[in-house]
């Protein structure tokens, strides 16, 4: 039975949020306030962390911070914010998706299950590891590296890297990377992606300004060559 932890102060939110979870058949428990949700997210190691933006005690970017330097537990932003700002920001700091209030439960759980599908890995007892001249990519240990030296990848920059690698020479539309990294038809702009692979070109160009690896195709998306 999968773990999630709700972390928002609204009662009856959380209360809706419960009951539709655990008729999904999870496992839900909750916290009221950013400084609680932290000691939650500790005590638990949930597979799933939805979090509120707006929180008393810690607010949930800070939250997101602290979470995302102890584990890599998937991220989903409950936010009543309009303002794109606060989204990307909250995607800067490590979260994996959000949702803006109001939203539909249906929209909700079809997230929740998309970003609680696990990246694939190699058969039992093997190991596979992908190879872009001095990028390297181990799957089953889910760890990355570049000319030796550790890439600090978040897990949806891995599993980009990971599909890039699979797919090398091939170009992608930002929907049809939606589809493959995410797991569902994201509804609204696809900033995500562009986020994603900034972080990625940070980490793995020489001169991120001026991508070799991760190229823009012009009217299409991104296409990595390596």
């Amino acid at each position: 039975m999968k773990k999630i932890l709700v972390v928002d102060d609204e009662p009856t939110l959380v209360a809706t949020l419960k009951y539709n979870l655990e008729r999904e058949g999870y496992h839900v428990a909750t916290a009221a306030d950013g400084e609680a949700g932290l000691s939650a997210a500790r005590a638990n190691r949930p597979d799933l962390i939805l979090l509120d933006l707006l929180l008393p005690v810690m607010d949930g970017l800070e939250v997101c911070r602290i979470l995302r330097r102890e584990m890599t537990t998937p991220i989903l932003m409950l936010t009543a914010k309009t303002e794109e700002i606060d989204k990307v920001v909250g995607l800067e700091l490590g979260a994996d998706d959000y949702v803006t209030k109001p939203f539909s439960m249906r929209e909700l759980l079809a997230r929740v299950r998309a970003l609680l599908r696990r990246a694939e890995t190699a058969p039992a007892g093997a190991t596979e590891v992908l190879v872009a001249g001095e990028l390297q990519v181990d799957l089953r240990r889910r760890e990355a590296s570049r000319g030796g030296q550790a890439l600090p990848l978040k897990p949806k920059e891995f599993d980009l890297l990971a599909f890039f690698l699979r797919n090398r020479g091939r170009a992608f539309t930002r929907d049809q990377l939606l589809n493959q990294i995410w797991g569902y038809d994201f509804v609204g702009d696809t900033r995500t992606v562009d986020v994603h692979i900034r972080w990625l070109r940070q980490k793995t160009e020489d001169v991120p300004a001026k991508p070799s690896r991760l190229i823009t195709v012009r009217g299409v998306g991104y296409r990595f060559d390596g």
